[in-house]
């Protein structure tokens, strides 16, 4: 719920236990600890060159059980990618409208391979994804082709709002 780079900054440094997962993402015991964490570049835009606020410190966790590290980004952080949700949200808007990925490529000023690896990644997790979303939100679950729904959980709550909340269940990368 943390949605811009000011608020996490100061969550990091007054309140870090919004951050503890509730449970390890990787085998479900409670109890992880913090272990310590590191440092990470926003995104690639020019706004993103510009922050002065770049890099920002994630936080790290680990499972005692299963010695296994996790870290959790606030919801303005896209995880495993450079690139803003804003700017992710508009290329699969383009994608699900029927444009081709060239014509997306040249249209979002992206790189073609960015934003096949893009439809992949929505593609392979969307599923499991709108499972999700249609247990926690029912309206969202009225669209029959998977094309419809994303078109409409993007317009409803955005690609940020959606997978901040998956993330409470999944591990959304």
């Amino acid at each position: 719920s943390i949605a811009s780079l000011p608020e996490h900054l100061l969550a990091v440094a007054t309140d870090p236990e919004v951050y503890r997962p509730a449970v390890c993402p990787h085998c479900g015991l409670a109890g992880v600890w913090r272990h310590g964490c590191y440092h990470r570049k926003v995104d690639r835009s020019d706004e993103g060159r510009l922050n002065r606020l770049d890099p920002v410190p994630v936080l790290r966790f680990l499972c005692r059980a299963c010695v296994r590290t996790c870290s959790r980004l606030p919801a303005c952080i896209a995880p495993r990618r450079w690139y803003d949700w804003v700017v992710q949200q508009a290329v699969l808007l383009l994608l699900l409208s029927g444009m081709s990925l060239n014509g997306c490529a040249r249209c979002s000023g992206r790189d073609r391979r960015t934003v096949r690896r893009w439809r992949a990644w929505l593609l392979e997790r969307g599923e499991q994804f709108a499972f999700f979303l249609r247990s926690r939100l029912p309206e969202l679950g009225r669209k029959a082709s998977f094309n419809s729904f994303w078109r409409n959980v993007i317009e409803e709550l955005s690609l940020q709002q959606a997978m901040a909340l998956l993330d409470r269940d999944l591990v959304v990368p």
